[in-house]
């Protein structure tokens, strides 16, 4: 894929995804907020250490975050954590489950479609392993929320 099209790829997940937060509205954007960003930082920090390990490889040289990884980041990764805690928080079974959904989703046909169109491609780990380098953070993200949610009611007036 060439440079262009990865940036018009790139721009376009950013987009398609933050058109879909209107639809949550502004309370729940601003409630789930602060654990989706959680979710997208220790995401990030486990960037570092992927890409160290070459876990995966992007196929446009430079290897820049802010071209590769940074838009899954910003895009899918933001809004998936927020639609999935406004579905299912305070049902950890429900929202344990659309999370390995969203995530198999992501590891399996969405990395297959992306290695065919020469974005990324894995090269240490197989789709299983993939799957649970983004699963676990979903642990995180729900027992943060569970926190905050408790220092809000403890805090409130």
């Amino acid at each position: 894929m060439s440079i262009k099209n990865q940036w018009l790829l790139n721009i376009a997940m950013i987009i398609l995804s933050w058109l879909t937060m209107p639809l949550l509205g502004w309370r729940t954007m601003k409630r789930f907020l602060p654990a989706s960003t959680l979710a997208v930082l220790l995401c990030s920090l486990d960037l570092q250490v992927g890409k160290r390990r070459k876990w995966w490889s992007f196929y446009n040289k430079p290897q820049s975050f802010i071209q590769n990884e940074f838009p899954f980041l910003l895009g899918p990764m933001l809004v998936m954590s927020l639609w999935t805690l406004n579905w299912a928080y305070g049902n950890f079974k429900k929202f344990i489950l659309l999370n390995a959904i969203g995530e198999a989703i992501f590891a399996t046909p969405v990395t297959r479609l992306f290695t065919k169109l020469k974005l990324y491609k894995l090269v240490q780990l197989n789709e299983f392993q993939f799957f649970l380098y983004f699963f676990y953070k979903a642990f995180f993200l729900y027992g943060f929320q569970n926190l905050f949610e408790k220092y809000k009611k403890t805090n409130s007036y």
